[in-house]
């Protein structure tokens, strides 16, 4: 069914845009994610949901319960379209609300501080990562720094003591993906997660693609259900 519904959708696409759902979607990942806590400045969070699209991350955590998480367009260049977003702003926790969220999907924490047991080119990998990143100003809270399974910091030679916010991830990321492609890890999504991802896209992508959507799944039903009588 959903490998017919996105047939169904490149249909209505460009051509090259479908090849690139499909490129793209066989290097994403879910194996490394990222926790924002209380990013209020939008040049860094434009900044990091633009990183985590380049990096193929497909999910970004952004617990808010301070500071509104918002976008500017013209530096994220519409990644919001590719990167799923979840946010964590009601309830009186919602930081450990996200931390047991990923804790239940198996992923460990890691905690991005300059006052680190352990780089980022030691950090392990033989488990998920959701990497933590706290304020432009503060770091990381307190309560993310106890409960956090590592505390991982990027190596630095100069005087100052912390790169800017969306500069961490990026350098994060991009030593972690290149770590990742060098293992043996089976770090990629699954061919149905990619199916479930290229849907996604093509509904983003199109004006008015949740109506398309069902739409589409109408028709491919009642063609499978001719097909069986």
């Amino acid at each position: 069914m959903k490998n017919e519904l996105l047939q169904a959708f490149y249909q209505l696409i460009p051509e090259v845009k479908g090849q690139m759902f499909d490129e793209i979607a066989s290097k994403r990942t879910r194996y490394l994610t990222v926790l924002l806590e209380e990013i209020f400045q939008e040049h860094n969070a434009s900044a990091v949901l633009r990183s985590c699209d380049c990096f193929g991350i497909q999910e970004l955590h952004v617990v808010e319960s301070k500071n509104q998480y918002k976008v500017q367009r013209d530096i994220a260049r519409g990644a919001g379209r590719w990167v799923d977003l979840f946010n964590y702003n009601e309830g009186p926790t919602p930081l450990l609300d996200a931390v047991s969220k990923l804790k239940s999907q198996g992923y460990k924490i890691a905690a991005l501080t300059p006052d680190a047991e352990l780089s980022i080119f030691d950090l392990p990998l033989d488990q998920p990562l959701a990497l933590s990143f706290g304020t432009e100003w503060e770091g990381i809270s307190d309560e993310i720094r106890e409960i956090a399974d590592y505390k991982v910091g990027i190596p630095m030679v100069g005087f100052t003591e912390s790169f800017n916010v969306s500069v961490s991830v990026a350098l994060t990321l991009q030593a972690l993906r290149q770590r990742l492609i060098e293992s043996d890890i089976d770090w990629k999504l699954t061919n149905e997660d990619q199916t479930d991802i290229k849907l996604k896209w093509c509904q983003r992508y199109m004006k008015n693609g949740d109506v398309v959507r069902r739409e589409l799944e109408k028709r491919v039903q009642s063609s499978n259900s001719s097909n069986v009588q």
